[in-house]
Formats: structure tokens, C-alpha cells, sequence
């Protein structure tokens, strides 16, 4: 269909319908459907008609393929035109088949099995009717009390740009067209939802012009370079304006500066939302606000229903304006093919096919594999097939393993760490209890049944490994929290089974990176599975068991206390800094009574051997422009198991026209070396990566003084020196 054909659907609009294209109901809505009355509930409370549900332009939360056929074929029998509605969805780490949260595929470090996952998704929903899935949350996060950051892929900008890259390319492919299989991409929170005062959802956000170029724009650029088809509003402020009615962030910015012409939607009820945040009187001042921002989609609220055509035929708002919004929805549905097919992908026989299937679970589990992170590991790990294990914890037969995302996935099917303990040894080794509750409350909440029930199974085992963690929906959107330990009953848990003397490991259920004292301490050794997923308990004893090697590295640091955070790794120097713990200087920036460093930095992870980094080696002590630095580490396995390193590469430069971090991550690389094998592994380091945002917003490199460091994380490295010098003649 040419744009021709497109400009003669809008020109054969009336002023209401093109209106009704920019609006986004829920399901609900559709459920009759196939009959002559629609429900009046939800159409009373929005304060919309029957004619308009006919005119909408898409629909949130509807799957199933045979679902989505009946509704697309009864809404095109009604549409006066015949356009076809867009079904859209929050397919965010997996439709039925589930992978772990996006934090934990972001401990990953795997771009491959982060595009796979993706593809995987956008093939089960595509086949069950689904045209856009809300994803990906790039949103840069410093905070764990905020409760999406289950969502994110951690706090690094260039790791959140390279996973945001791949689930774009995993979600699109390369031709929406004609690849059913696939669905559109829509990046959100635009922008900085992630940095949240306090860690509070939906809170103020207040960051300069410069922090939120330099460090929370570049994920989002980099999903939209990667091709990807939506952007969602965030619900916060920007510079002092609602996101939704910020024009300068959605019109100057995100329109004209990048030149991103997708459909733009609101969050959830965002618009009118305006009137609570203080930027818009009633309804009609938000519409107004959200059209001229460049908000092309309204998600479950009718400003723009109820008040458009009046704005423009009184004047106050060009026409223009709604329809270029009316044609980048339309180029959308065109692009999907849904004028030649409203159908496109939905196919039940198919979906009975794909849907679930052996193959995708498959991934699913190596998936989850790879995002376990091992934090401990005191010579108890792997666990061997004929020791007695004792499984106490509320998570030890819970399928609450999913996280608070997975919509259509199913907590009956999934493997629990049960299920991953009777695959590797027989009943008679094993003794299971519940031990406590999950619930975020008293000591008091482990009963004395419960707590004599975990006694009696730990005094039978040589090891107690406990699975401990919050329930998914400590976590997840609304999931903010102030105390970031596991439950106080879960505590009291591992405090009284300590007493028996016997070897513990924790295995720990979370959306968020928590404060791990009362568990670090006391357990031998400790496994963040975070929400693993439908196969998280086959995952899990894999890893224990030692037939796959622990190779997670954190995305987020762990803080000491919930008093230091945000607490992240590439943070600035100050005037002052702490140069030495130790010597108890005061007049420093510092606490007094924590270290300034979290327990565990960012980039860190464990492995079942040991692997040594020989001093760093640089092919010259200066970077030409046009040129690379070579940059070399060699690194062995000085253990007797195989081990796959994630070897990372961090830059600072040392004077700047604004503060520089004291680590940057630039590069990484994972390498696979068998036991007493070396590889050298090398980094080419360019000018572009050391460009950063000056004072002036301009994005350019300076000549001068860096250091370069490689190592296993952000804290244990290595360091070399190098200058960048100036092009001849200039």
C-alpha cells in the first residue's frame, strides 16, 4: 500500500475518527464484540461511545490467536472504513515461554541468548495475534528500591545500549513486512523513569540536562538506531514538565533532533495524568499538551476522545497535528501488513505448534543458566549426587519463580527447585520443608510447626541449601521498597539452622539487587537466581550440581546497606575522595559507619575455578585519532574446571571538561578457556569511545591523560596509561 492509498484512508476521515485512531483500549472492551451491544462499564467510565470502540485504532492486552481473529473480524465488520486495529501487549521477558527478568538476562552478558530470547517471545505472540509488544525497558537504574528495576538491564549506559540493540533486533528482525513471525518493538520509559526520587515509582525525577544526555538518552538512541518501530512516555517529570506533555523532550528532542517519526504512546492513563503532576488544568489542557508534545497514541484515558475536535475547530490546535499522528499509526499498521492481511500472524493450529514447545524452553533454561550470578562459594559448590540435602525455604516448591512480568506464563508449569533436585538425586538423599513464609513482616511469621518441620530435615542432611527471596510482586511496577533485606522471617530462618553446624547454600528468588546481611554472613555459599524463569529450578541444580558452570557478572552492585544507595560503580571522584579506608581520615567523603563501596560491584561473578589476569599491555603510549589502541590481557584458568570469563575493559579519563567517572565500561569479552589454559584477550580502543557530553552539551574527546583497566569486574583490575593526542596540524 502506498502512501498515496494511506493519505486517502485520512482524507476519508471524519475529524472523530481520525480521534478514535489515537486511542488505546483494553480488551475489555471487545469482549461482545461478535454481537450488536458492546459492554457498558468501562465505556460509562471513560465517558466513550459504542461507535468510537468501532473507530479505535488498537487494543492493549488481547492474545490468543482465535481470540484476536474474532475480535479483528467483528471490528472490521463495524469500522466504517475497514482498518484494522493493532494488538498490542507487555511481552516483556517472554510470552508463555518465560526467560528470566530482563536484570537477570542482563547478568548474562550474552547478546546472542538476549536476541534469541526476544525472537522467541515476538514468534509465540506473534502467532497468537500480537502486533507490538512494550519492550524494551532500557531505563538506566541506580536505585534497587525501585521496583522495576527487574525490568532494566542494570545501571552501565553502554551494557543497557548493546542489550537494547539486541532485543530490538530480536522483537523486529529485519523485514516486519513479511516476516510474521516477528512484532514491533516499543522502547520505553521516555525518558529517565528509572531515577525516580527515593526510588519511588511513578516519582519526581530531577536530573540536568547534561546527566541525562551523558547517561540515561544513550539506550534509548540506541534501540531507535537499531531500527525500533515505538517509544512509550514515562510517567515521571523531566526538567520540571511531565514527560506525556513535554515538549521540548518529545517534540525538540526525540522528533527533531533524532529524527524518530514512529508512533509515540502514552503510558497508562499518562495524559491525563497531566492534572495530578500540576502541568494541565483538567482534560482538555492535557490533550492539548500531550498533541503538542507529539503523543500520538492515548493508553486507557479519552483527553484526546473527548476534546481534540473541539480544540481544532475552535482553533487552538491545527489539524495538522492530529493527522500526522492519525499517519504514523497507519504507516505502523502498514508495515505489519495489516491492511493486506489484519490477521497477519494468528494462526491457533500454528499456535499450538510454537507456543511452549521443547525447543523454546530449551532456551529458556540456558538462559537461565547463564544470568545466575554465584556471590559466594566456600568450597561447598557443586554439591555432590551423593551427599543428603536437606531443601528448606519458602521457594523450595513455590512456581513463583517467574517474576512480575509474564502475564501469560504459568506458575503450575513451571520447573520449581523441587522438581531440579529429584532430576539429579533420588528421594531418599533428599528432605524438603517450607521452613517460613514469604511474607515481608515479623520473625514471628515462621511457625513453630514450620520451623520444627525445617529442623528435623536439616538434622537428616549433610548440606542445607535454602531458597529464600521476595514473592514477584515485591518487585515489579508499584513494587517500590524501603527495606531491601529478604524478610525478617527468612532471617530468623538462616539464624536458628546456623546453629546446627552444617554447610548452607542460599539460593535467592529477587527482582532487585537487596542488602544480603543476615545471609552473606551465614551462608557458605550464595546463588542469585533472581526470577529464573519457567525452567529456573532445572537451571538452578545444574548450576549447583556442577553440570554448568556459574558465569552471571552483575549489571547492578549490591550495596552494603540501603543507606548508601544509590550506590553504582562509575561514580565520580569528588574533591575530597576516600583514597584510603583504613586510615580513617574525616574530612573525606565518606560514612562513617559503612564503606562507600557496595558489597558487591558491578561486573562481578564467581566461577567453580580460578582465573589469573597478567599486568595489562598497550601497543603504544598514545592514541592517534584514525587509529586503535591495542589493548592486551592474558588470562589463564589456573583451575581443573572449564570456565567462561567475561573479561571487561574500563576507561577514565583522568582531567575533563566536566567530572569523568573513575571507571567507564567500554568493551568486554567472553572467553572460554579449558582447565590450565591461557588465552590473550584483546580490545581495540578508538577516539569515538572516548567522546562524552561537556558542559556545553556538545559530544566530542578531549586530548590528555587516560587510564585504561581490565579485570573481572569494575573493582579488582588491572590499570595502564596511554595519551590521546591531537590530529596533526590541528
Amino acid at each position: 500500500m502506498m502512501e498515496q492509498q494511506l493519505n486517502s484512508y485520512l482524507q476519508s476521515m471524519t475529524l472523530e475518527e481520525k480521534v478514535d485512531q489515537l486511542l488505546q483500549l483494553v480488551g475489555a472492551f471487545f469482549e461482545d464484540a461478535g454481537t450488536e451491544g458492546q459492554i457498558t462499564g468501562p465505556m460509562a467510565s471513560l465517558g466513550i461511545t459504542e461507535e468510537t470502540v468501532h473507530n479505535v485504532g488498537s487494543v492493549l492486552g488481547l492474545a490468543g490467536a482465535k481470540e484476536v481473529i474474532r475480535v479483528q473480524q467483528a471490528h472490521l465488520s463495524k469500522n466504517r472504513l475497514g482498518i484494522p486495529l493493532l494488538i498490542m501487549a507487555d511481552i516483556v521477558h517472554g510470552f508463555k515461554t518465560i526467560f528470566p527478568i530482563p536484570l537477570a538476562i542482563g547478568c548474562s552478558w550474552d547478546m546472542r541468548l538476549a536476541e534469541e530470547s526476544a525472537t522467541i517471545a515476538a514468534r509465540e505472540a506473534a502467532v497468537s495475534g500480537i502486533h507490538v509488544t512494550f519492550a524494551p525497558m532500557v531505563d538506566l537504574v541506580r536505585d534497587p528500591r525501585w521496583g522495576r528495576v527487574m525490568e532494566s538491564t542494570g545501571e552501565d549506559p553502554y551494557l543497557n545500549s548493546e542489550f537494547a540493540r539486541a532485543f530490538v533486533r530480536g522483537y523486529q528482525g529485519k523485514d516486519l513486512t513479511n516476516d510474521t513471525d516477528r512484532v514491533a518493538a516499543c522502547v520505553k520509559h521516555f525518558a529517565a523513569y528509572g531515577a525516580g526520587e527515593g526510588g519511588r515509582d511513578y516519582n519526581t525525577v530531577d536530573l540536568s540536562a547534561w546527566q541525562l544526555r551523558e547517561y540515561y538518552l544513550p539506550s534509548y538512541k540506541a534501540a531507535l538506531d537499531e531500527g525500533c518501530e515505538m517509544v512509550m512516555t514515562s510517567f515521571n517529570t523531566v526538567e520540571g514538565v511531565a514527560a506525556t506533555g513535554n515538549k521540548r523532550l518529545m517534540r525538540d528532542l526525540l522528533r527533531d533532533e533524532w529524527g524518530f517519526d514512529g508512533v509515540l504512546i502514552s503510558d497508562w492513563a499518562a495524559i491525563k495524568e497531566l492534572i495530578p503532576h500540576g502541568i494541565a488544568e483538567d482534560e482538555r489542557e492535557a490533550a492539548q499538551k500531550a498533541l503538542l508534545a507529539g503523543v500520538d497514541i492515548e493508553m486507557m484515558t479519552s483527553c484526546y476522545n473527548g476534546h481534540l475536535p473541539e480544540l481544532v475547530r475552535s482553533g487552538q490546535l491545527d489539524e495538522a497535528l492530529v493527522d500526522e499522528a492519525v499517519m504514523r499509526v497507519l504507516k505502523l499498521k502498514q508495515k505489519l501488513g495489516l491492511f493486506d492481511n489484519p490477521l497477519r500472524g494468528a494462526d491457533p493450529e500454528r499456535e499450538r505448534e510454537i507456543v511452549f514447545c521443547d525447543a523454546h524452553r530449551a532456551v529458556a533454561k540456558e538462559l537461565a543458566i547463564k544470568s545466575c550470578v554465584l556471590l559466594k562459594n566456600d568450597s561447598v559448590l557443586p554439591l555432590k549426587r551423593s551427599q543428603h540435602i536437606a531443601l528448606i525455604g519458602p521457594f523450595a516448591q513455590s512456581g513463583d519463580i517467574l517474576g512480575s512480568w509474564s502475564w501469560s506464563g504459568s506458575q503450575d508449569e513451571a520447573i520449581r527447585v523441587i522438581d531440579g533436585f529429584q532430576s539429579k538425586i533420588s528421594s531418599s538423599l533428599l528432605t524438603v520443608a517450607t521452613g517460613c513464609s514469604i511474607e515481608d513482616v515479623t520473625a514471628e511469621d515462621m511457625t513453630a510447626e514450620q520451623y520444627a518441620e525445617a529442623l528435623q530435615a536439616a538434622s537428616q542432611a549433610e548440606i542445607i541449601v535454602l531458597a529464600l527471596g521476595e514473592r514477584s510482586d515485591m518487585s515489579g511496577e508499584a513494587g517500590s521498597r524501603s527495606n531491601i533485606r529478604l524478610p525478617q522471617a527468612q532471617l530468623e530462618l538462616i539464624k536458628r539452622l546456623k546453629t546446627l553446624n552444617k554447610p548452607m547454600v542460599a539460593v535467592l528468588f529477587n527482582g532487585r539487587p537487596l542488602d544480603l546481611h543476615g545471609v552473606i554472613e551465614e551462608a557458605d555459599a550464595v546463588l542469585e537466581a533472581w526470577f529464573p524463569g519457567g525452567e529456573g529450578g532445572a537451571a538452578i541444580a545444574d548450576l549447583l550440581y556442577g553440570d554448568a558452570e556459574p558465569t552471571g557478572r552483575l549489571t547492578m552492585s549490591f550495596p552494603q546497606s540501603v543507606g548508601q544507595v544509590p550506590v553504582y560503580y562509575n561514580h565520580f571522584n569528588t574533591g575530597r575522595p576516600q583514597l584510603d579506608p583504613n586510615t580513617k581520615e574525616r574530612y573525606v567523603s565518606q560514612y562513617l559507619d559503612v564503606p562507600n563501596e557496595p558489597l558487591f560491584p558491578f561486573g562481578y561473578g564467581l566461577s567453580y575455578t580460578e582465573v589469573a589476569y597478567d599486568s595489562i599491555q598497550l601497543s603504544s603510549e598514545t592514541l592517534v585519532p584514525g587509529q586503535a589502541l591495542t589493548v592486551k590481557v592474558r588470562v589463564t584458568n589456573a583451575g581443573a574446571r572449564p570456565v567462561e570469563e567475561t573479561v571487561q575493559c574500563y576507561v577514565r579519563d583522568i582531567s575533563g571538561d566536566t567530572v569523568r567517572p573513575l571507571k567507564e565500561l567500554k568493551d568486554f569479552r567472553k572467553v572460554l578457556l579449558p582447565p590450565g589454559e591461557s588465552r590473550e584477550v584483546e580490545f581495540a580502543l578508538t577516539k569515538p569511545q572516548l567522546r562524552y557530553h561537556h558542559a556545553d552539551l556538545s559530544f566530542s574527546s578531549d586530548s590528555g591523560e587516560f587510564a585504561v583497566l581490565t579485570g573481572p569486574n569494575s573493582r579488582d583490575t588491572t590499570e595502564g596509561r596511554f595519551r590521546l593526542v591531537k590530529e596533526t596540524g590541528k
